[in-house]
């Protein structure tokens, strides 16, 4: 007798599963057959998808919200939707685009289109994936640019680090008496002059 699954996924801790674990509900996937990760879609190294995988088995029925809760990765979705599909021989249905449900259409037709589908579906999940990295990166250069500071705010230097660095800098004392009447280590104290040389140019 064939078993009703679902998976979801969710990247972060902080984000809710709530609409995913709803639309689950309303087609009665039972709460105990229902896996969801709190990671990454990035691969599919997650410990409650591995989980159902072992428990799948022929003609079980699988469904998930949308494509891009499956995994974010191009290949490795359509790599795991043939798996899941001609390995294990179970039926996935995606609940936002009914031309992904591979109950219907089981003649040659049926499953050429729907592996046309899940290939644009899978190239536009994971260049959305790429364009919100960008973005990111985008943002967070402008932002450098004017002048924001990330990481951890720095100490400010003590008041004699300027002498220290002086004295070192003309040989009256080494790097190692400077940076002790600094109470930084040596390390931190050449860079700190680094910086200040860099910023004085």
């Amino acid at each position: 007798m064939s078993r009703m699954y679902g998976y979801a996924r969710v990247s972060t801790r902080e984000q809710k599963e709530d609409r995913q674990m709803i639309a689950l509900a309303g087609v009665q996937v039972p709460r105990r057959n229902i896996y969801m990760d709190k990671q990454s879609g990035k691969d599919f190294e997650r410990p409650r998808y591995q989980q159902m995988l072992k428990r799948l088995k022929e003609d079980d029925l699988l469904y998930i919200k949308s494509i891009d809760r499956l995994g974010r990765n191009y290949e490795e979705i359509l790599e795991q939707w043939r798996v899941l599909t001609r390995e294990k021989k179970v039926d996935i249905v995606v609940l936002d685009m009914p031309l992904l449900d591979t109950r219907r259409g089981k003649d040659l037709m049926g499953t050429f289109l729907s592996d046309i589908v899940l290939q644009v579906l899978s190239f536009v999940a994971e260049n959305e994936r790429k364009n919100i990295r960008e973005r990111q990166k985008e943002g967070i250069d402008a932002a450098k640019q004017r002048g924001v500071q990330f990481g951890r705010p720095q100490n400010p230097l003590p008041d004699n680090f300027e002498q220290a660095y002086r004295n070192w800098q003309s040989g009256k004392i080494t790097v190692r008496e400077a940076a002790e009447r600094c109470g930084m280590s040596t390390t931190t104290f050449y860079r700190k002059g680094v910086e200040r040389k860099k910023k004085k140019r």
